[in-house]
């Protein structure tokens, strides 16, 4: 477990934008880094943001996960509004691969943004280094983990993964692709994924009111990861929740249809719990979470595993 004192309020640091050159993709890659302001062995989550989103959304959790003891590294990746690009762009159809090509970019840039933070150089564990993802964002990072996206044919293309990364959480990651509704066919090819290969553990969070309209299935499609993809994973199923699973993409957002702050609580502290015991071995953070749900009398979720 990373060397951060628990229980009391723990100040952040954040630096942004932090810059890594990108030849060929059109835009610099803009990043923002936050950390603890003390300890040391931080362990390191990259958060691959959802549709439009950008590297100041999410905050619930990326202030959260960093008073926790986590580098927070968010990347803006071109489909950000920020960024403004049109539909028409010639780099649109390869977004998607574009994203995942972002975060490994993050992590071959570690040391770069490791020094961007005053302060933080020598107190990051490059060895303890986690992917998680929102939506989109989810499908970026599940892509790390292993999964794979189908060919026209049906056949797996390539294998995007990344042995630096130890664990995932995917946070509303869209199931597999025989259930698109037909615009989603036809404009999302890349919505096509195999699980089959996504071996590195992970962490699977889905909201039972989820009703996508990119799918003709329903809330289960969001549970698809967990079901096709091999151990070791767990599948966190929130009670009501929708697609910004209570509103962990910022306070207040429009965006947000099923405000509960309980419930982002929750995602949180299980988040945490999970990428804590995960990436440092002997931490029994996430024990202690999943027996606390397990006993609270009117959870707001509930947890499988395999």
């Amino acid at each position: 477990m990373s060397d951060v004192p628990t229980g009391t309020p723990t100040t952040v640091i954040s630096a942004k934008p932090v810059v890594l050159p990108a030849p060929g993709r059109g835009e610099d890659l803009q990043v923002r880094v936050s950390a603890p302001a003390t300890g040391d062995r931080l362990p390191v989550i990259v958060f691959s943001h959802g549709f439009g989103w950008s590297m100041n959304g999410y905050a619930p959790l990326a202030d959260f996960w960093a008073a926790e003891g986590f580098v927070v590294v968010q990347p803006t990746h071109l489909d950000s509004r920020t960024l403004a690009i049109p539909a028409d762009d010639p780099r649109t159809p390869r977004i998607w691969r574009i994203r995942v090509e972002d975060v490994t970019r993050v992590l071959d840039g570690l040391d770069v943004l490791e020094a961007s933070v005053p302060g933080l150089g020598g107190r990051v564990d490059h060895d303890a280094v986690a992917v998680a993802g929102h939506s989109w964002g989810a499908q970026t990072a599940s892509t790390l983990l292993g999964a794979r996206v189908l060919g026209p044919d049906g056949v797996p293309g390539d294998d995007m993964s990344d042995p630096r990364v130890k664990a995932g959480v995917l946070l509303a990651l869209p199931g597999l692709g025989d259930d698109l509704t037909p615009f989603a066919a036809e404009h999302l090819p890349f919505m096509r994924p195999s699980f089959d290969h996504m071996t590195t553990p992970a962490l699977i969070v889905a909201g039972d009111h989820d009703d996508s309209p990119l799918s003709t299935r329903g809330p289960d499609w969001f549970t698809d990861p967990y079901t096709h993809s091999p151990a070791d994973k767990s599948l966190l199923t929130l009670f009501g929740a929708e697609h910004s699973l209570g509103g962990i993409p910022g306070y207040e957002v429009a965006e947000t249809t099923d405000e509960n702050p309980a419930r982002v609580a929750l995602v949180q502290r299980l988040t945490s719990a999970f990428l804590r015991s995960a990436l440092h071995p002997g931490d029994t953070a996430w024990k202690a979470a999943v027996t606390a749900l397990e006993e609270t009398p009117d959870p707001l979720g509930t947890l499988r595993h395999k």
